[in-house]
């Protein structure tokens, strides 16, 4: 049997994510699908024989974009930025550019609320990462949990910041993050 092509099931990806954004989430067909993709609805179910598993890609693609562009950016920043600053330039981005918006996960958790489950690990293993790297744990704290709070707001479509009081904040906690003045862990304790 043959494997199927990646640039069909890129293609099936990215139409599923562009259906679910513009038609919302709870409209996602797999006819709509296939039609946007330009394929054949056998096709879409060869590459995803199930709605769940077509959601089941779609939230691992987007981690893997996430996790890809994360590293991309960091290799080609000009200066040694920390893998902070990284996080909250590519976030911040993201938050900013309405085509990435991921409303189509909202798809994905009325399906089966188990696709949390690698969402879940790739935050968690993220924040370790940073953690690991970050020797400010305040400023991590801090700086983490605003740009979270940011990407949920537009995840949810209710962000209340004009776009100079959001470059005011990304600026701010880049600010944080650059800062060199760590706070060993023993004095957070105090």
């Amino acid at each position: 049997m043959k494997a199927p092509r990646t640039n069909s099931r890129e293609k099936i990806l990215a139409a599923a994510a562009d259906v679910a954004r513009e038609a919302g989430p709870g409209n996602l067909s797999l006819d709509a699908v296939a039609s946007r993709a330009g394929v054949s609805k056998g096709g879409l179910l060869y590459n995803f024989p199930t709605k769940a598993k077509l959601m089941q890609g779609l939230v691992e693609e987007y981690l893997r974009e996430f996790e890809q562009a994360l590293e991309d950016a960091r290799s080609t920043s000009p200066s040694a930025e920390n893998l902070l600053s990284t996080y909250i330039r590519l976030a911040a981005r993201e938050c900013r550019d309405m085509e990435t918006s991921a409303s189509w996960i909202f798809s994905a958790l009325a399906e089966d609320p188990d696709f949390l489950t690698p969402i879940k690990l790739f935050r968690r293993q993220l924040f370790e990462r940073l953690k690991a790297e970050t020797p400010d744990l305040r400023a991590l704290l801090v700086t983490y949990l605003a740009i979270e709070g940011l990407r949920s707001m537009n995840l949810f479509g209710f962000d209340p910041l004009a776009d100079d009081e959001r470059q005011l904040l990304v600026d701010s906690l880049l600010k944080m993050a650059e800062a060199d003045n760590a706070v060993p862990l023993e004095k957070l304790d105090a």
